[in-house]
């Protein structure tokens, strides 16, 4: 049996009636030209007199029949038209101005379904002829991303807000901001003083939490992850350097109040095996680990939007950023652009989601170089984009962990430095280093290092009375 060959969906006479408007009044353009491109027209020659219309009107001259012919070659045949026959029956034909944007949204819709039926077929022959490194996954995160990325086409002109709109958008964070918590704008990390001076986590905020290694980098934003989820907010958790198990031990022997390198080995009493039986029937919060290494950002995207369209996914997290790769595009081109690109993209997904993303970064060498060890801004590693495109930066710091290098070998100085290592053992600073929308400062925190724990001074002072 013969299966009939099926054209792809199309309308020539809509647009003709749209390219007819256009030329008999350009004003027609200017109603279409933030969502209609020369490519989603079916025919060549729609494509050409669209795209040279285009070109003149934003140029400042007329688009008619008579100017476009200029540049259009003289001996085209067009269904057994000259090219001034054809212009000129466009315009004889043309639709009304006021039907303009009807007709352009159909040859829009039109260009879309072609473009469905393509990453269909797309999809079934590499299905039958997949290579032999292609993953069943990898195919469908490229499905998932081609449709994602055909959805977000033709938007352009819903991003346009008038001053009333953004004014009554602000009025309205502000009643919330009112109406909960006191006026706690955004999601709380759990830790009052650093929630006071930024205002939560909030949406579409890219948070950039940086430090040395052994700084908490980690142990910070898991905190702040599993205080999001107990307040029943989904949070999804890119672990790219640990594994989902060994973010579960932090978390697990964090809860049951004991180190984690003892219940690794299985150094525990009785007793602590009942507690951590106990932390264990607690730990049922919303919050999802993607343990995969070496995404791209494309990849993580692709996941995020799955996960916020499944779960409702209120908070993004990614540990970290400098092991994420670009786009096979960019993959000959300097690290400090790939990290430009992944930056950008990251702040882009935030938008698009309107949630907040905390992106954990490394910092450079430079810190271990000057007396003062408190990182700045210029210690960002591999690109300025990352300070550039963050709304926040913070640094945790904790001065213990350089102390410790200094021991002295002489017992004059060594009642001076176990003073002073004394003090600041369980100390350790969150440095708010730029806000985009409130002040910076510093917020002193307890850290617990055997449990990699970090709490509010007066969360301590209150459990000890």
């Amino acid at each position: 049996m013969n299966i009939p060959v099926r054209p792809p969906p199309h309308n020539m006479e809509a647009e003709q009636a749209l390219l007819g408007a256009i030329l008999v009044n350009n004003e027609a353009f200017h109603r279409v030209s933030d969502f209609l491109e020369p490519k989603h027209f079916f025919e060549e020659i729609h494509q050409h007199i669209f795209d040279l219309a285009s070109d003149l009107i934003h140029a400042g001259k007329p688009a008619t029949p008579v100017t476009l012919k200029t540049f259009m070659r003289a001996d085209l045949d067009v269904a057994g038209l000259t090219v001034n026959q054809y212009l000129a029956r466009l315009a004889a034909e043309a639709t009304t101005i006021i039907n303009a944007e009807d007709y352009g949204r159909t040859v829009y819709d039109l260009w879309v379904r072609r473009h469905l039926i393509a990453i269909g077929e797309d999809m079934v022959n590499v299905a039958y002829d997949a290579p032999v490194d292609a993953t069943p996954l990898s195919q469908i995160e490229t499905v998932e991303r081609a449709l994602y990325e055909l959805a977000g086409t033709g938007k352009n002109h819903s991003a346009t807000l008038s001053q009333q709109q953004m004014a009554k958008a602000a009025l309205d964070k502000a009643v919330h901001a009112y109406q909960h918590s006191g006026g706690l704008p955004g999601l709380s990390t759990g830790l009052v003083d650093l929630d006071n001076l930024m205002g939560g986590l909030q949406a579409p905020d890219l948070v950039i939490l940086a430090g040395r290694p052994g700084m908490g980098k980690t142990a910070l934003a898991t905190s702040i992850a599993c205080s999001v989820a107990r307040n029943e907010t989904p949070v999804l958790l890119f672990s790219l350097e640990m594994s989902g198990q060994q973010l579960g031990v932090r978390m697990l022997a964090e809860k049951a109040g004991m180190p984690s390198s003892d219940l690794l080995r299985g150094r525990f009493k009785p007793e602590d095996f009942d507690r951590m039986k106990e932390a264990t029937t607690t730990l049922q919060h919303p919050l999802y680990v993607d343990e995969s290494g070496g995404l791209s950002i494309a990849q993580l995207v692709t996941r995020a939007r799955r996960l916020r369209r499944q779960r409702g996914i209120g908070l993004i997290v990614v540990d970290y950023l400098q092991l994420l790769r670009g786009t096979t595009r960019r993959s000959t081109e300097t690290r400090v652009q790939e990290i430009t690109e992944i930056t950008a993209g990251l702040k882009t997904l935030a938008k698009e989601l309107y949630v907040p993303v905390l992106a954990l970064s490394q910092l450079s060498r430079a810190v271990e170089t000057r007396d003062n060890k408190r990182p700045q801004l210029s210690d960002l590693r591999d690109s300025g984009s990352i300070e550039q495109d963050a709304d926040i930066v913070m640094f945790v710091f904790r001065e213990a962990y350089y102390h410790t290098m200094k021991k002295p070998d002489d017992d004059k100085t060594m009642a001076a430095w176990s003073a002073r290592a004394e003090q600041i053992h369980n100390c350790a600073e969150v440095i708010v280093a730029k806000h985009r929308h409130g002040p910076t400062g510093k917020v002193d925190l307890f850290f617990e290092p055997d449990l990699t724990r970090f709490s509010c001074f007066e969360r301590l002072q209150g459990s000890t009375q």
